[in-house]
């Protein structure tokens, strides 16, 4: 048994080594904000709902190549990414900048709900804005992929800058997001995974609200940087964002902790 467990463990980091040298070929494809075409503000909402992308700590929009492209196969044809600057240095900021970001897609494409994806921070910045800015009015479903949202001890190592602090277990705006949130409308789905070695504890990438409607998906053998990229994760994430249960969803209705486990 000890031995499976080493030999999951090897290729899981093998594979996050593999998609981590990947992903700097990639990132400065990604650096520079992606050209969005002008439309008509009063243009009337047409298919399924916008999808915006948001990326983790010091990475960009690159990330989601692989996760995106498989949106797009499967009939999603309005995916935009977001990149928030690396020198941000308050997750607070951050969410002020996507509720601009969500408002303008609305305004844009006549949709009065978009859905979101975030990676890692990306998650708990989208958690900010639907659960202290208003906006669970806007955002649908909201999926997280090791996100830290009971926060991750790894943040200790790089306590050095403010962003990295917030992650840490019982900082201020941890604090915030446990607090009440009755009558939040947003959907939350909060995939973890069982070998993610940059959420410690793993299971605090899973989302635990009275408040929240919120559905845990455990992942098996799939590291942090292979949650934006693992196919299997996508079909999940695509799933979770083809779930439309209807509005007006009561708080706690969500499915049991780890009801679904991928890979």
């Amino acid at each position: 048994m000890e031995f499976a467990k080493v030999t999951t463990l090897m290729k899981a980091t093998a594979l996050e080594l593999a998609i981590l040298t990947g992903h700097l070929v990639l990132y400065p494809t990604g650096i520079v904000a992606e050209r969005l075409a002008p439309a008509p503000s009063d243009v009337p909402a047409r298919g399924r709902r916008p999808v915006l992308l948001l990326h983790g700590f010091v990475d960009n929009r690159s990330v989601f190549v692989l996760l995106r492209r498989s949106l797009a196969r499967h009939g999603r044809d309005g995916i935009e990414s977001l990149n928030y600057s690396p020198l941000t240095c308050d997750l607070r900021a951050a969410a002020e900048l996507l509720g601009r970001r969500v408002d303008e897609i609305r305004a844009r494409t006549g949709h009065a709900e978009v859905d979101i994806v975030g990676h890692s921070l990306g998650g708990l910045i989208a958690r900010y804005y639907v659960q202290c800015l208003g906006g669970d009015a806007r955002v649908r479903t909201l999926v997280t992929l090791g996100t830290p949202h009971a926060g991750t001890t790894m943040a200790r190592l790089a306590a050095a800058h403010p962003l990295v602090r917030q992650m840490r277990p019982g900082s201020e705006v941890l604090r915030e997001l446990a607090g009440p949130a009755p009558g939040c409308r947003t959907r939350f789905v909060s995939f973890w995974s069982d070998l993610d070695q940059v959420m410690v504890p793993v299971e605090t990438a899973r989302l635990d609200h009275p408040d929240l409607v919120v559905h845990n998906v455990r992942v098996s053998g799939v590291g942090h940087l292979a949650l934006p990229v693992h196919p299997t994760v996508a079909t999940g994430v695509r799933e979770a964002l083809d779930a439309d249960d209807g509005p007006g969803l009561p708080a706690g209705r969500g499915e049991e902790p780890d009801a679904s486990s991928v890979a």
